[in-house]
């Protein structure tokens, strides 16, 4: 009879899951709030780093690993600037690699390579020199045709994987849905605080 009082009354809820704690993943040591992040150049991939980790791979001969900075600086340019660039979508960002400068755009299915005019790139890099500033691999230029004015940022490479994974959540449908811009507008607004605009 006692074994039976197990299954009288109200069940028991199940234990809270243990909180997953965030760890380098080059080490394993615990993470704990903020922290930077490094990327394996060879995968195009991001990791997340203690500090000490991180230090390791700030020289630019790091070899395949690379810790990215957190620069944050902001531009504009004018409408027929960003028109000779040949870019067909509003939101593009620019990364240089051993290959060379490729343009990428945020797409519901992941960061799309796009076509480039590099004369055009050269020459708008002349008058805008911070086009130019972006360490390889680490660093992107990011820019936003916002119809009133074209927005240039200069970025931590995991800037765009953010708004790449933002919009592959968000958007819905052929337009986006109005979710999805949203998401997209506040990440901007944290871009443009960052980098003082």
């Amino acid at each position: 009879m006692s074994g039976l009082k197990r299954f009288v009354g109200a069940p028991q809820a199940p234990p809270p899951a243990a909180e997953e704690i965030e760890r380098c993943e080059m080490c394993g040591t615990d993470l704990g709030g903020r922290h930077g992040h490094v990327v394996d150049t060879e995968h195009r991939s991001i990791m997340c780093a203690c500090r000490a980790c991180y230090l390791l791979f700030t020289r630019d001969d790091a070899g395949k690993f690379r810790a990215i900075p957190e620069r944050y600086e902001f531009s504009e340019l004018t409408q027929p600037e960003w028109q000779s660039l040949g870019i067909p979508v509003s939101t593009v960002f620019f990364l240089r690699g051993e290959a060379g400068l490729a343009a990428f755009y945020p797409s519901p299915a992941g960061a799309t390579e796009c076509l480039l005019d590099l004369d055009a790139w050269a020459a708008l890099a002349t008058d805008h020199p911070v086009l130019a500033t972006a360490r390889p691999e680490v660093e992107a230029i990011l820019i936003r045709d916002a119809g009133a004015t074209v927005e240039c940022y200069l970025v931590p490479i995991d800037a765009c994987y953010q708004l790449v994974g933002t919009v592959r959540v968000y958007w819905k449908g052929f337009d986006g849905g109005q979710e999805a811009h949203e998401e997209i507008s506040r990440f901007f607004a944290d871009l443009r605080s960052r980098s003082g605009a």
